[in-house]
């Protein structure tokens, strides 16, 4: 008898553990995540295990990058890049979008990340570091696209600009800046 009510404690310790361990991942998650976490439960149709496994693949595969931060000198140079972009805006908007899209590219490439892929796989990626302006590039792209087909008005493009500048002005922070995976290894550290 004792054996079985040692057995049955022992199943609902470890029953217990596993919830525990499985609730302090998704709070590790939402709160690394931020609003990208709801986004990607929603487009899961609500199932958490699927997006919260789809977060952790991000997570993995951008752990493979060699992020570095630029350099004082590269992040004036694109600051000036874009203030340049910014005023063509005035006379050629399209144009001005297109040039805005290309840079944050740049800086993307240049601060590690990988660009050759489709434009869901770059979000993703950067999603995992800045998943606060994440949903900026998203909008900026899709009216790039509109502009591309002739369907995007003035205010549109001006739009665009603002959520580019969005990721822009993130990436182009400098070194002391608060990265995801430090907020990671803090989250992780206080839930010991």
């Amino acid at each position: 008898m004792v054996i079985v009510i040692v057995a049955i404690v022992l199943i609902a310790l470890v029953v217990g553990a596993l919830i525990l361990a499985r609730q302090r991942r998704s709070q590790q998650l939402q709160e690394g995540f931020g609003p990208e976490y709801t986004r990607t439960v929603e487009e899961r149709g609500g199932d958490r295990k699927e997006a919260e496994a789809e977060l952790l693949e991000r997570r993995q595969r951008r752990d493979q990058f060699e992020i570095r931060d630029l350099d004082p000198a590269a992040r004036d140079r694109y600051a000036d890049r874009w203030r340049s972009a910014q005023r063509r805006f005035v006379d050629q908007p399209g144009p001005a979008v297109g040039e805005a899209d290309a840079l944050v590219m740049e800086v993307m490439r240049d601060r590690g990340y990988p660009v050759a892929d489709e434009f869901d796989q770059r979000a993703a990626d950067i999603s995992v570091d800045h998943p606060e302006v994440v949903e900026h590039y998203r909008a900026a792209h899709g009216i790039s696209g509109r502009a591309t087909a002739g369907e995007a008005s003035t205010e549109d493009l001006r739009q665009a600009m603002v959520h580019y500048r969005a990721l822009f002005s993130e990436l182009l922070e400098p070194p002391a800046r608060d990265t995801q995976t430090n907020r990671s290894e803090r989250i992780e550290e206080v839930s010991r």
